[in-house]
């Protein structure tokens, strides 16, 4: 996977084990290495949709959650983990990779910090559901 061809866009995301309708809105570079497709789910307001792609050997930025209903991370493909920081500083490390069954999805709370990194020989696909959608203040990057 190249962080530079071509993505077509999805119509459908399987999620509450159902198919439901989403719409592309943009892609937005994240930071070196990561870009993010935002979409919003067709006639459902309260949520949003971003679907995270992740090169070889890069991550997302350490993101606290400030604000929110809810956040829902979940694993796509490829190879890595998924690491959630509990405002104690307790760590737990979710490793992810074709043999993860799927769904695999984990709320992250508010005040818990949340990084997803792909393994060095591998990309890395992963989403995040936004309860209500998405918009700056929500996380802080650390």
């Amino acid at each position: 996977m190249s962080q530079e061809q071509d993505i077509i866009p999805i119509s459908n995301f399987e999620f509450d084990d159902k198919a439901q309708p989403v719409s592309f809105v943009e892609t937005t570079k994240v930071t070196t290495g990561v870009e993010c497709d935002v979409y919003k789910f067709t006639g459902d307001e309260g949520k949003d949709l971003g679907i995270i792609r992740i090169n070889p050997g890069c991550k997302t930025p350490l993101q606290r959650v400030l604000k929110g209903d809810r956040t829902i991370e979940g694993y796509l493909s490829g190879k890595g983990k998924l690491v959630i920081t509990n405002p104690n500083n307790t760590q737990t490390e979710y490793p992810v990779s074709d043999d993860t069954p799927n769904p695999f999805t984990v709320s992250v709370r508010v005040g818990e910090q949340m990084q997803w990194q792909a393994d060095a020989g591998s990309p890395l696909m992963a989403y995040e559901i936004c309860f209500p959608p998405y918009k700056d203040g929500r996380f802080e990057n650390l």
